[in-house]
């Protein structure tokens, strides 16, 4: 029976609509489904455990899949300009979101991020032109760079206890942005971190003891 589906196995095949994955599979391999431009539904079973980079990357008609609770790992870039994804729940086995994975998902306008996540990558939700809201829980400790870049609906955001840095870019260009909770544990702010942000009321930030970058406000 096949464990694994190795690396680029369906890459670009246009025509592909369709795959439910067998259940004997553990393992999708690097680039299995990428730019297959007419992929829309995937059906994951509960005996894979990882999915590799760029998987699914560039599948811009994908609108229906869902990760199991077997997942623990989900490679960078792995659902990377999936232009129809709507909605994703990151499962409780998955413990980080690797860098880009949702990058420039320009319709995906819920994320359900499990509360045993504690690690956001870069640029990991850049781009996701759509998104409204996200609920970073407290589990949280590392938001990447860049990684809300570009998120151009995003109206509020909260920032966990446990983070101490916001890196650079992380909010750039969120033209919506009104409110930004950022905790007492917050020492440093990078690079251009809000530029751009428009709307975004002042003094809703804690500005004391904290380190600021380049721009940070612009």
């Amino acid at each position: 029976s096949v464990t694994l589906i190795g690396n680029s196995a369906f890459y670009g095949c246009s025509s592909l609509k369709e795959v439910v994955i067998s259940s004997s599979v553990k393992r999708i391999g690097n680039d299995s489904f990428g730019e297959c431009i007419s992929l829309e539904e995937v059906i994951i079973p509960s005996s894979v455990t990882k999915i590799g980079q760029d998987c699914f990357k560039g599948c811009i008609k994908l609108i229906k899949i869902s990760i199991p609770t077997s997942v623990t790992s989900i490679g960078n870039n792995c659902f990377e300009n999936c232009s129809s994804l709507i909605e994703m729940d990151i499962p409780s086995s998955v413990k980080s979101i690797s860098n880009s994975v949702f990058y420039g998902c320009s319709s995906l306008q819920r994320v359900n991020i499990s509360p045993s996540v504690t690690s956001i990558g870069d640029f990991c939700f850049a781009l996701c032109k759509s998104l409204r809201e996200v609920v970073i829980p407290s589990s949280i400790k590392l938001i990447g760079k860049h990684a809300f870049y570009g998120c151009l609906l995003l109206e509020e955001i909260n920032i966990p206890d446990n983070v101490n840095s916001i890196k650079e870019y992380t909010f750039n260009g969120c033209i919506s942005l009104k409110k930004v909770s950022i905790p007492a544990s917050v020492y440093e702010i990078g690079d251009f971190c809000f530029y751009g942000c428009k709307n975004l009321e002042k003094n809703s930030i804690n500005l004391s003891d904290v380190y600021f970058g380049e721009h940070v406000f612009q």
